[in-house]
């Protein structure tokens, strides 16, 4: 079994109160590099940082670290299209951030990067894939790919009060620079994500694609970002069950209605709970706030852990661990350590 991190930048990030998934917009470009770092390694090489949100939430990434030590999973970054050099050893499959989604063409390679994913997730040698996302900005452009195809699935945030109403008006100008209109692209995935989307959604449904089509067993990991990689796979035809994983955080955001949607995309949701609020830490408070609900395949590690019997309470250790290792001295101190 492979945890598959799709790692990749979008410039919609750059849209003030977009994204809290680095602490300056300088910082967030160098967040997924850094996250795939954090799961190679443990710690950053060429990043600055380990990636904090703006009022100092650590990156979903830590937690992914935290239970790969425990259960030992393998990890594998695709760069579907970084923004930032990472020292990570990493599938190129992308050769270029993705753009502006209220500009026509924000992902022109879309259809090379699908293929090139679908190809490596079909030939990989491992029978099970679970496959993790970092891309700040994502829930925004997961949207505007949901909205191209004329789904009306919700999407959740980073921030603690989900900032809708400026994430539709940016898919609202998106849709009117490429000249669509709702579900104008329904049926036609690839074309969405090109259109609307950004680089890892296309990677993300490459390697789903790919891999059950060689009939692997297939996990999702992540929130409403593989929702939308989920529902291009269905639009694409494909009928074959597979696993979203996810975390609470996620499941309790009232902005979405989790169940329904996985029911009507036939997907087998699996939910994971922390139990953040069991530990008085800085490394957990920010997440029982709202902020960074999921990321780096954070609920695809928790369900993993609780598969091979790893307790809550061990996770939730090696995180304070970890962060009191990496973030707390640059921080200037801890709450409840």
């Amino acid at each position: 079994m492979t945890v598959l991190l799709v790692a990749g930048n979008t410039e919609t990030a750059t849209i003030d109160g977009i994204s809290a998934a680095g602490a300056t917009p300088e910082l967030m470009a160098q967040t997924p590099a850094a996250d795939a770092e954090l799961l190679a390694y443990g710690r950053p090489v060429f990043a600055p940082h380990v990636p904090v949100s703006p009022d100092g939430c650590p990156t979903p990434g830590l937690v992914t670290r935290a239970v790969r030590e425990l259960v030992g999973f393998d990890a594998v970054t695709l760069d579907a299209g970084l923004a930032a050099r990472t020292a990570a050893p990493a599938v190129r499959l992308g050769d270029r951030p993705g753009g502006d989604i209220r500009t026509p063409e924000p992902v022109p390679n879309a259809p090379q990067i699908f293929d090139a994913a679908a190809e490596y997730a079909c030939g990989h040698p491992d029978t099970r894939l679970v496959v993790g996302e970092t891309i700040p900005g994502g829930t925004t452009t997961a949207l505007g790919v949901l909205r191209a195809l004329g789904e009306e699935y919700g999407v959740s945030s980073s921030l603690p009060t989900n900032p809708l109403a400026l994430k539709r008006e940016v898919v609202a100008a998106g849709l009117d620079a490429s000249d669509l209109a709702p579900g104008d692209l329904a049926g036609d995935p690839i074309e969405a994500v090109r259109r609307m989307g950004d680089p890892t959604l296309a990677a993300t449904a490459g390697l789903v694609d790919g891999a059950l089509d060689a009939g692997k067993n297939v996990t999702v990991a992540g929130g409403t970002q593989m929702l939308a990689a989920a529902t291009l796979v269905r639009h694409r035809g494909v009928r074959e069950e597979f696993t979203l994983a996810t975390t609470s955080f996620v499941a309790d955001d009232d902005t979405v209605d989790l169940d329904a949607a996985a029911a009507d995309l036939g997907l087998d949701l699996r939910v994971s709970d922390p139990g953040f609020e069991r530990t008085d830490h800085v490394a957990t408070e920010h997440y029982l706030a709202g902020v960074a609900k999921e990321g780096v395949g954070m609920g695809g590690a928790l369900h993993l852990a609780r598969e091979a019997n790893i307790p809550m309470a061990d996770v939730r250790a090696r995180l304070v661990e970890r962060y009191d290792d990496l973030v707390g001295e640059e921080r200037g101190g801890l709450d409840g350590a």
